[in-house]
């Protein structure tokens, strides 16, 4: 990852939360202060969306072209998407507690999303009960594929066709329709690139990690 790209990411993380604490927000009922957790429940959810579509593209690359370093990034992006999705879980649980009475409702959105996360942390079972490494990398490349599929109905069209207490979601309306204002915009979207910056580090270094641990390993 360019030093530019780092250095851009650290920055704009910087503003976010400086940002996102002290300037003001719409005054609404029951959300109140907590409204501020938008910035950083609803673009870890993001992350982890542009992160695990980055993960199936590379899936999709050795499938087609089967490259060790193709699975390598494939995997590393899952891990940082993973991560990304429990931080949004733990944030909008969080936010849940202070806003709906408790951290968890059932609510359509968070079921879905509680289920696509145990899909994606089955594909890291599937990693570890396999010895061969080709055919490790090619079934999980497949159940890559599946689970990137059965992800986006479970977390953007179920909740919206059920009653769901999420914005946007059951026939709620969306942030943007009522309270996300051009004050609350000027944090947001920088939050969302912050964290997809940081989650493209994260997997960089992953990456660079996993070549040196094989590096060693030929080594020896």
């Amino acid at each position: 990852m360019k030093g530019w790209l780092k250095i851009s990411a650290v920055l704009l993380l910087v503003y976010v939360h400086t940002a996102g604490l002290l300037m003001d927000v719409p005054r609404l009922n029951i959300l109140n202060e907590t409204v501020r957790a938008l910035y950083f429940h609803v673009p870890m959810w993001f992350g982890m969306v542009l992160l695990y579509l980055m993960s199936v593209y590379y899936a999709i690359r050795y499938l087609k072209n089967p490259s060790h370093e193709f699975d390598v990034k494939s995997v590393a992006y899952a891990h940082v998407g993973t991560a990304f999705g429990i931080l949004g879980m733990i944030t909008g649980m969080l936010w849940a507690n202070y806003t709906w009475g408790s951290p968890w409702h059932g609510d359509p959105k968070q079921n879905g999303a509680a289920i696509a996360l145990l899909v994606y942390l089955a594909y890291f079972v599937l990693r570890g009960s396999l010895d061969n490494e080709e055919q490790r990398a090619r079934l999980s490349g497949v159940y890559n594929i599946f689970a990137f599929a059965a992800m986006i109905p479970l977390i953007f069209i179920i909740p919206r066709l059920t009653s769901s207490m999420h914005p946007g979601s059951g026939g709620n309306p969306g942030f943007n329709a009522y309270d996300l204002d051009s004050r609350m915009r000027l944090v947001f979207y920088p939050a969302v690139i912050a964290w997809f910056l940081i989650g493209l580090w994260i997997v960089s270094l992953r990456v660079r990690i996993k070549k040196l641990e094989e590096k060693i390993i030929d080594n020896e």
